[in-house]
């Protein structure tokens, strides 16, 4: 095989990245070089790669360690039987590119995701031997986010832990038994109980984190799920989710929409489901996780999410005996589900509600959708005329390629 230059591995591995949707950089901890020592920052500016929770543009060096792959995971255009180039970083390569990169601005950290070679356990310990280089030899203290893989021994995964912000095990499909169809090499049980050690090693180093006043181990983990891959449903989709939410405390499941991959099987679709399809999973993610909604009162399991309009919208037009509500006397929770109303601009509600009496200016001054929100709401001003039918209702809501989050 002829020898790759760096510029071409660069370009076949950071291209075969791109399928992993977890790398955003959610609650890493701001490292100051503290006179003048070390490298790198979380709170720094960069390009933009990926997005935080907060808002805050983060950016990544995004690759893989290596695509060459030991699986044949059906859905993946690293595995083993696919016609795909095929390139590989040493560990002083992805070292080196890292602290380049980051030195030219170019990047305020590291995703790194690999296939399996040889066993888990070795491409583990290549892994970790990247991020334990990166801040030991080189006092690296910008962002790492490390892809574990689920086979390799707990005490490998544990190191990752050490010197990674953020780790992610990839569950890939919402359901169990088409994860055994389309990738037979993989068990979904392993995958369970790597992520629950990593449970649990989180919360062992996070008290003497919290007293120390430093971090001492990753802070969360996240996963992934491909969305259309399967007939799994928009319903078991966030059922899964909600399941990772509250037995392994996750920091965030990404969701990603298939993308059909050359010389595929017969047994995945021909087509990629609709973008906005995951964007309204991400929009019903939300709502679990900030504004108070169980998975069962979005969408039920075996029932698919509404495209045309967004999850908290739909949730509303379906209860519009609960409606329309007074901002004045209305608790947080029933605030949280209105239409146009984010949890922002509830807690300057709620603020300003004990001084004076809100009118619909006010509203939009603390941050309010009043298209959205004025069928839903009782102002000092304003009184929703007679209830329309929940269609008809619907209709003022429904906008091409709407793509704003709520």
């Amino acid at each position: 095989m002829a020898v790759l230059d760096l510029r071409r591995k660069l370009a076949i591995l950071s291209d075969a990245a791109k399928y992993d949707a977890s790398c955003a950089s959610s609650g890493a901890e701001k490292r100051n070089s503290i006179g003048g020592r070390g490298i790198g920052s979380t709170e720094g500016m960069g390009i933009c790669h990926a997005y935080a929770p907060d808002g805050r543009c983060i950016s990544l060096l995004k690759i893989l360690l290596t695509n060459f792959c030991i699986y044949d995971c059906a859905y993946c255009i690293n595995r083993v039987s696919s016609n795909t180039p095929r390139a590989r970083f040493s560990v002083k390569e992805v070292v080196d590119l890292t602290l380049s990169f980051y030195k030219r601005n170019y990047i305020e950290g590291l995703f790194l995701s690999s296939g399996v070679i040889r066993t888990g356990d070795y491409t583990m310990e290549e892994m970790v031997r990247v991020a334990k280089a990166l801040r030991l030899d080189h006092d690296f203290r910008g962002y790492i986010h490390l892809k574990l893989i689920p086979e390799a021994s707990p005490e490998l995964t544990a190191q990752a832990g050490l010197y990674a912000d953020r780790v992610s095990i990839n569950i890939e499909l919402p359901r169990d038994d088409s994860l055994k169809a389309l990738a037979p090499e993989k068990d979904p049980t392993d995958i369970k109980r790597a992520m629950g050690r990593m449970r649990l090693a989180i919360d062992e180093h996070a008290e003497p984190a919290r007293k120390a006043g430093r971090r001492t181990f990753a802070r969360g983990q996240s996963t992934q799920l491909i969305v259309g891959a399967d007939s799994a449903r928009d319903g078991d989709i966030l059922a899964r989710s909600a399941n990772l939410y509250g037995a392994y405390r996750l920091g965030r499941v990404f969701y990603s929409a298939f993308s059909p991959i050359p010389d595929s099987s017969q047994r995945l679709p021909s087509m990629r489901p609709p973008l906005l399809r995951e964007h309204r999973l991400y929009q019903a993610d939300w709502l679990m996780r900030f504004y108070g909604f169980t998975q069962p009162e979005i969408i039920a399991e075996g029932e698919d999410l509404d495209l045309a309009v967004d999850p908290k919208t739909s949730w509303a037009l379906r209860h519009r005996g609960r409606f329309p509500v007074d901002v004045h006397t209305a608790d947080k929770e029933m605030l949280l589900r209105v239409p146009g109303l984010g949890a922002k601009t509830v807690e300057r509600i709620l603020a300003a509600r004990r001084m004076t009496r809100l009118t619909l200016d006010d509203l939009k001054r603390v941050g309010a959708v009043l298209k959205r929100a004025k069928a839903f709401l009782i102002t000092a001003d304003w009184t929703p005329g007679a209830l329309v039918d929940q269609e008809s209702l619907k209709a003022r809501f429904v906008q091409p390629r709407q793509l704003s989050l709520f």
